[in-house]
């Protein structure tokens, strides 16, 4: 990986890139109201063809309800099931500042995600930091999901920008693959101090951790 000093702008995956998350918290919370186990229950939440369809806007927050609780018997409201389903979050720091200190620096700063209705509406909420990006793709105001490169589009249209311009972090193999065919400068982030080195490689961050370049 060598540096480049195009990069104008840093796509950030959500979901263990900015925030980690645990379903299981959720299907511990759900399944004392239901009829199913924690576990088939957090697969139901986090890995089901439901979950895919919510995450892609073909299901509304009350669709996906309704059907979470005809499979697993939750008798709860839609607001008890919405704060259960959605607090699954913790922030992961060292990205948190990182996302800071770019966008202090002049560089463009973008939310690139898989994710949801209920999911997002806490997020904005409950982390402050969320406000402070440039623009958001997110996979359920879209209809497809990474790592259809459909989505990757919606992106580099919103950013304004192609190619090397973009560094893009994400915690999955197949979704930085895809942004690496567009030419993008994608990272896969195993661990924050990885991802750090990686931009140091790079020239976006300096070895003490400010960044490598003046606003452009």
């Amino acid at each position: 990986m060598k540096s480049n000093s195009a990069i104008r702008a840093v796509v950030f995956d959500l979901g263990k890139v900015l925030l980690d998350f645990d379903y299981g918290i959720a299907a511990r919370q759900l399944s004392r109201r239901s009829r199913m186990d924690p576990e088939p229950l957090a697969r139901l939440l986090s890995q089901s063809e439901l979950i895919c369809r919510f995450e892609t806007g073909r299901l509304s927050a009350r669709e996906f309800f309704d059907e979470v609780r005809a499979a697993s018997g939750f008798g709860g409201s839609f607001e008890e099931f919405a704060e259960c389903f959605s607090n699954i979050f913790t922030p992961i720091e060292p990205m948190v500042r990182l996302q800071e200190r770019l966008r202090r620096e002049g560089l463009g700063t973008f939310v690139f995600s898989n994710t949801n209705e209920l999911a997002v509406n806490h997020i904005r909420k409950a982390y402050p930091f969320f406000a402070n990006f440039d623009g958001y793709v997110l996979s359920y105001e879209h209809g497809v999901m990474k790592p259809d490169a459909r989505l990757y589009e919606v992106l580099e249209r919103l950013a304004g920008r192609r190619g090397g311009e973009l560094l893009y972090l994400d915690d999955r193999l197949e979704n930085v693959e895809a942004g690496a065919r567009r030419g993008w400068q994608a990272v896969l982030q195993e661990n924050p101090e990885k991802t750090m080195a990686a931009l140091r490689r790079l020239g976006v961050l300096h070895p003490d951790g400010s960044t490598g370049r003046a606003a452009a």
